[in-house]
């Protein structure tokens, strides 16, 4: 990693950023970016820049309070190397420097009528059945985590895969692709609201299994 690249995050980025966890929750809160960096993303943990100057790279910082960034450091250390991941090339203290991911996550294509080929999901799964090879367990793998670029799969964001407790995530949104994205829907692009509307329900539905789920393993 470039000792110039390094200078240009502690000196320019870090201390003019602005963000913040409001809620345990939900997603940062992204105040303030300087310029000319860029805001890629912003998830639980941490936000995602980039600079124009060095476009194949982008910095994950972690806001104020929240965990995670040791946990990330040793899962992209197990990944190593991997087409379906991002690498990471430099950690400092509140931050990981990562090879930049291009694409479409698979939320944007849905939104815009992207069609997505079942070749995304068959690299996903090998990229997945790789991690656990690692020795991870894939975790909170879901629609804006993953994406298509040329029409092969990627896994964006990999900073749960150290969780222990089983996700379904990924096999669920596999089994709706194969109920419902029938070949005439997918280049229609869907309301926002209406997708709002599903993952809603997906998350109550979530609840209610995992609730029923404790009550049958108390009866037994």
């Amino acid at each position: 990693m470039q000792k110039r690249w390094i200078e240009v995050i502690e000196t320019q980025l870090l201390p003019n950023l602005q963000i913040a966890s409001e809620r345990a929750y939900d997603p940062i809160v992204v105040y303030r970016v300087p310029e000319p960096w860029q805001l890629v993303g912003a998830g639980n943990y941490a936000a995602v820049l980039m600079h124009p100057s060095f476009p194949d790279l982008v910095v994950k910082v972690y806001a104020p309070g929240r965990p995670g960034l040791e946990d990330e450091k040793e899962i992209y250390r197990r990944l190593g190397k991997h087409p379906g991941y991002s690498e990471c090339l430099y950690a400092g203290d509140t931050y990981l420097v990562l090879r930049r991911l291009t694409g479409v996550t698979l939320y944007q294509s849905v939104l815009r009528g992207i069609p997505i080929p079942r070749q995304v999901l068959h690299d996903i799964d090998e990229a997945l059945k790789y991690a656990v090879s690692r020795g991870l367990k894939p975790h909170d793998v879901h629609g804006k985590n993953v994406m298509q670029n040329n029409g092969r799969g990627l896994v964006v964001d990999v900073s749960d895969f150290l969780k222990e407790d089983h996700c379904s995530m990924w096999d669920d949104l596999k089994r709706a692709y194969d109920r419902f994205y029938f070949p005439w829907v997918r280049r229609l692009p869907f309301p926002e609201l209406l997708l709002l509307l599903v993952r809603r329900g997906y998350r109550k539905y979530r609840s209610w299994t995992r609730t029923s789920s404790g009550l049958s393993k108390k009866g037994t």
